[in-house]
């Protein structure tokens, strides 16, 4: 099937009580992104024909989803008067004749996992799986290989209770379907809700065929907490780290890694264990050692720990990043920075040494500076450099100076040390020994 043939709605108008969070459900995030993100990205990938329906937080969510997508149409439902999903169907326009409902709180389905929908030539076509313990979902009540009903867990008796086969929430209809029966749709149940699995029940009546899909619990799983998308997150980060280790990324006891969606990796790298790579970090031909954290940073041709920290907006080539070094937005190029330093709010070029304990003093409590550091500088042990500052090329920092807010000359030493002072026998005069 084309991208041209089918319409795809994504219901994510709920508030998510379950999530015990002010946030919107559908803007909970896995892997850095938010749950609707994956739904919205796999949706684009089998149709040109998207909407999203928004309620509950609809200017968070169509904010946040116009960040990554252009071409998705948002609508809002009418909660206050017709609320449920079946509520969420009504004023809907579509372009092709058969419409995928797709739920905003299931990250984990594929294109791949969709396919049973997009082949099937049914009328009704609605997604079903066997849990041992169904609590939560809509029963789903087969006979004779079809579709009887399905009715939600707060509306089962105990009998309907005890069915394992559930409602996995995802269907496909026909778009003459959706426009006969949304229409007439009802709210006369416990939660005076308009539910979309209604549907199932007047076309059953109407003798039209419905067909159930079984599907696996990993692909269409639902956030409904917490739990559930941490849960979620661990599935998102096996296919993530897969995905690299197949196109030639070295992982080191990758169960230990945290890798985000939108992190890229090119040429020959190394991530050892233990590490978090975030944001839309690029690693070029690189190597991450243990427990270090990159964030929305760029790696080229470089190595950065073990134990080491690149903030956001820091871009690090021909570079040797140490053990116990924070870098943030700072351009580092032919570096070293071996061990216990900080450099914020940097320019440093080719050849420069960065010395144990070596600061950038960058904010004075209201503003933030900048420290330009040249060609061939070195930068001795236990220095503060305040910005904003200028070291020209092929300076020299002596150990423990302290350099002030201006330009330090190229070719200069750069010295500031108070003469020591000893006093004899101190000790045993302190102590009374």
């Amino acid at each position: 099937m084309n991208k041209s043939s089918i319409s795809i709605v994504i219901l994510a108008a709920g508030k998510g009580s379950r999530m015990k969070s002010p946030k919107a459900k559908v803007l909970h995030t896995l892997c850095g992104k938010e749950m609707l993100y994956y739904i919205i990205k796999t949706s684009r990938l089998i149709s040109d024909d998207v909407t999203v329906v928004v309620a509950h937080q609809k200017e968070a969510v169509m904010e946040q989803m116009k960040r990554y997508f252009d071409d998705v149409n948002f609508v809002e439902q009418d909660a206050q008067n017709f609320p449920g999903t079946g509520g969420a169907m009504k004023n809907i326009s579509v372009k092709n004749e058969k419409v995928l409902v797709l739920n905003g709180d299931m990250p984990l389905v594929t294109p791949k996992s969709l396919e049973g929908f997009l082949e099937n030539e049914s009328e009704i076509v609605m997604s079903i799986f066997d849990l041992q313990n169904p609590d939560g979902y809509g029963r789903v009540i087969i006979q004779n290989g079809h579709v009887v009903k399905i009715v939600e867990q707060k509306d089962a008796s105990a009998a309907e209770l005890n069915v394992s086969t559930v409602n996995a929430g995802i269907y496909a209809f026909s778009k003459k379907v959706l426009d006969k029966y949304i229409p007439l749709l009802d709210n006369n149940n416990a939660q005076k809700e308009y539910y979309l699995t209604d549907v199932i029940s007047m076309a059953r009546a109407d003798a039209l065929n419905i067909t159930p899909l079984l599907v696996d619990e990993e692909h269409f799983k639902g956030v409904n907490s917490k739990k559930d998308l941490s849960d979620a997150e661990i599935i998102m980060q096996e296919r993530i780290k897969t995905s690299l280790m197949d196109s030639g990324v070295i992982m080191q006891l990758p169960s230990t890694i945290y890798v985000e969606e939108g992190v890229v990796f090119e040429g020959e790298c190394i991530v050892e264990n233990g590490c978090r790579i975030t944001g839309n970090s690029r690693i070029i031909n690189s190597h991450i050692k243990a427990h270090s954290v990159v964030e929305d940073s760029i790696v080229k041709n470089s190595d950065v720990g073990p134990i080491a920290h690149l903030r956001p907006a820091s871009n690090i080539e021909d570079t040797h990043i140490g053990n116990f070094v924070e870098v943030k937005k700072s351009t580092l190029r032919g570096v070293k920075a071996g061990h216990l330093s900080y450099i914020g709010d940097a320019k440093v070029d080719e050849g420069t040494n960065i010395g144990a304990g070596v600061i950038t003093c960058n904010y004075d409590g209201i503003k933030k500076y900048e420290t330009l550091i040249g060609k061939n500088v070195f930068v001795g042990s236990d220095s503060q450099l305040v910005a904003p500052l200028i070291i020209e090329d092929d300076v020299m920092i002596a150990a423990g100076t302290t350099v002030t807010s201006g330009t330090i000359k190229k070719g200069s030493l750069a010295i500031s040390r108070t003469k020591i002072r000893t006093i004899e026998d101190f000790f045993y005069k302190f102590f009374k020994k």
